[in-house]
């Protein structure tokens, strides 16, 4: 197997894609160093971890060292409502995540370095395709971390011109969701929001918008499948991973609601802005180098569902910046 024995660095390691991708690294034989700000009782137990503030360009240096492969997955997102607020906490830590790891990477050595990118790097539209992102710049709502990642993938290809470092692969994930998410309330993404509002027994269960908005959601694991995946096979060109379907925000409801044991009433509130009427992923690149979605969203929900109701405590230790106010 190709991971088998590698040296692994996985920023981010304890988090929503983190968790995932260090348990397959480990299942292929990597030797996996996570580095994170969180409890370290959320890193796996056969993985080294690093409690390191990752915005020091020293920590990134130090963290890199003897690494074969980096996956580079340190980022700060939230819910449309905090990242339009508080968008300085947003676009200078992704920047110098960014900058300081990739640049540590480079004066490493290492053999190849993932860097994760966004959906919100694409300006307004129905349908994300790749080679078009850089036509248009990011949605209004999108513009912080938009433009942070774009300013990532640029340092790559810059890398690429002047030291000839073509050893980056970047993947945008669409709107992922899964275990070891962040159900903060006040800073949650869609998906989180809703499955911890249901389950804490909200009712009447008042959702934004009128339901028609489509999206396109992806499980964390298949996200990190992908991952592995672009890394494997050496690819250099940005690349979309999404679920190259949409779903409804209603429909999204219906799952929830459909496997709580008591059934609130859903109320709408089409006072409150629905969002775009539709955002999709156009995966085919992805699927020309073999991947493919494996986990639906009828069984991905459920099953996170189940997983919030058996993990509330351990979502209390995930480090929040939206909540510090400050990178330790």
């Amino acid at each position: 197997m190709f991971y088998q024995g590698k040296k692994v660095l996985v920023t981010g390691g304890t988090g929503l894609i983190g968790q995932p991708l260090v348990r397959m690294l480990l299942d292929q034989g990597a030797q996996v160093r996570i580095a994170s700000l969180d409890d370290p009782a959320l890193a796996h137990p056969r993985a080294e971890f690093k409690r390191t503030n990752l915005m020091r360009f020293e920590n990134c240096l130090e963290v890199c060292q003897g690494m074969d492969l980096v996956f580079n997955l340190v980022g700060i997102k939230g819910s449309p409502g905090v990242t339009t607020r508080k968008v300085a906490s947003v676009f200078v830590p992704n920047l110098m995540f960014n900058t300081n790891m990739m640049e540590a990477a480079r004066q490493a050595e290492v053999s190849w370095y993932l860097f994760t990118s966004t959906v919100g790097v694409y300006a307004q539209a129905e349908v994300f395709i790749e080679d078009e992102m850089w036509k248009k710049p990011p949605g209004e709502n999108d513009k912080f971390a938009g433009w942070a990642k774009r300013m990532g993938e640029l340092q790559a290809e810059a890398y690429a011109i002047e030291y000839g470092w073509k050893k980056v692969s970047i993947v945008r994930p669409a709107n992922v969701y899964g275990p070891h998410d962040n159900f903060d309330p006040r800073n949650a993404m869609v998906v989180p929001s809703l499955i911890r509002r249901a389950l804490e027994g909200e009712d009447p269960f008042v959702v934004w918008g009128d339901g028609s908005p489509i999206r396109d959601f992806i499980h964390a694991e298949d996200v990190a499948r992908g991952m592995m995946l672009a890394v494997e096979k050496g690819v250099t060109d940005p690349m979309n991973l999404g679920s190259g379907t949409g779903i409804t925000i209603k429909e999204l409801v219906d799952i929830i609601v459909s496997h709580l044991p008591k059934k609130p009433k859903v109320v709408w509130d089409t006072s409150k802005p629905a969002g775009d009427r539709k955002r999709l992923m156009d995966i085919s690149r992805a699927r020309q180098h073999g991947f493919q979605p494996q986990i639906t969203f009828a069984q991905g929900i459920p099953a996170v569902m189940q997983w919030y109701l058996e993990n509330k405590t351990a979502t209390d230790r995930r480090y929040n910046v939206f909540t510090t106010n400050k990178l330790v």
